[in-house]
């Protein structure tokens, strides 16, 4: 079922640099006036090291939107002013804003933060809460201040995550989640209730780093697990220079790094607490290769344990 919203356009600047922020700017785009997009500036991405342009910047110049991409925040603080917006919105632009922004729209500015606030606050809440064998997460609408994730409460909607979902996957689920969320909040913004978030309750959720990725036999299968649903699709779990491409939770004991099975369907390694299934695997600078494959060519037998 569709929702309806209050038709009051609100004149708004929004903040934000990756996909998960396209969808809460196109949903304001359709039922705002959005007068100033800004995005992170354009980085070199990819093996080749090609200059691309943000999800967000993209999204901006298909919708007609006016963009700016700003080295730092202070450089586009008169345009931003120029605009005369009522509210700022940001999503995951990837610097905390100063007080001289912060200060410029009326209404202030609010945030899609993806965590029920004040679990989670920093870069990376998807993932460190599927690492950390979360079952529940959610989005939280917010107002900026100074501080990091810090600024009170206007509204929460809270979903399960599923037990093999992916960071990739709760992301698309969460970016859809919080584009709806700020709807319905800013269509009633003159009722909103603040509520001061608890922080003596607030975890952090740093970025994450690619050396993070390493992995051991001698964590429990269910820590393998989490990180390898956490950090998909970047940096991915690896142990020295094997990526382990697709894992699956496998039953079975054994000394850590012991080979339990080798058949069509994959490799089952004991790890510190129970095993899981190797399915694809890559070598550093080769090709992608089923674990059966990948296990004969390389000379793996049952029994034999893996460093």
């Amino acid at each position: 079922m569709t929702r309806e919203y209050n038709p009051v356009s609100l004149r708004i600047i929004f903040f934000g640099t990756p996909d998960f922020a396209v969808p809460t700017l196109e949903a304001l785009a359709r039922a705002h006036d959005v007068a100033l997009v800004v995005a992170q500036p354009d980085k070199p991405a990819g093996r080749g090291l090609q200059v691309q342009s943000p999800a967000v910047a993209n999204k901006a110049r298909e919708l007609g939107l006016r963009l700016a991409q700003p080295a730092k925040v202070r450089d586009v603080l008169a345009e931003v002013e120029a605009a005369g917006p009522e509210a700022g919105i940001v999503v995951a632009y990837g610097k905390i804003l100063p007080a001289s922004l912060l200060k410029i729209p009326k209404r202030g500015f609010f945030n899609v933060h993806a965590s029920i606030l004040p679990k989670y606050r920093g870069a990376a809440p998807i993932q460190r809460a599927i690492e950390n064998g979360e079952t529940e997460t959610g989005i939280t609408i917010m107002r900026v201040d100074e501080e990091l994730d810090h600024g009170p409460i206007l509204s929460a909607v809270r979903t399960p995550i599923g037990p093999d979902e992916r960071a990739s996957q709760l992301s698309t689920r969460l970016a859809r989640m919080g584009s709806d969320a700020m709807l319905s909040t800013l269509a009633g913004i003159d009722e909103a209730v603040e509520t001061p978030q608890d922080h003596s309750h607030a975890t952090l959720a740093p970025k994450i780093e690619k050396a993070e990725g390493e992995m051991c036999w001698t964590d429990a299968a269910s820590t393998i697990y989490n990180k390898f649903r956490a950090f998909d699709p970047w940096p991915g779990i690896f142990r020295n220079d094997l990526k382990l491409v697709e894992i699956a939770p496998a039953s079975g004991t054994g000394a850590p790094g012991t080979i339990l099975s080798i058949d069509a369907d994959g490799v089952v390694v004991a790890t510190a607490g129970g095993a899981i299934k190797l399915l694809v695997v890559q070598r550093a600078g080769k090709s992608r290769q089923r674990a059966s494959d990948f296990a004969r060519g390389a000379g793996w037998r049952l029994g034999a344990r893996l460093e």
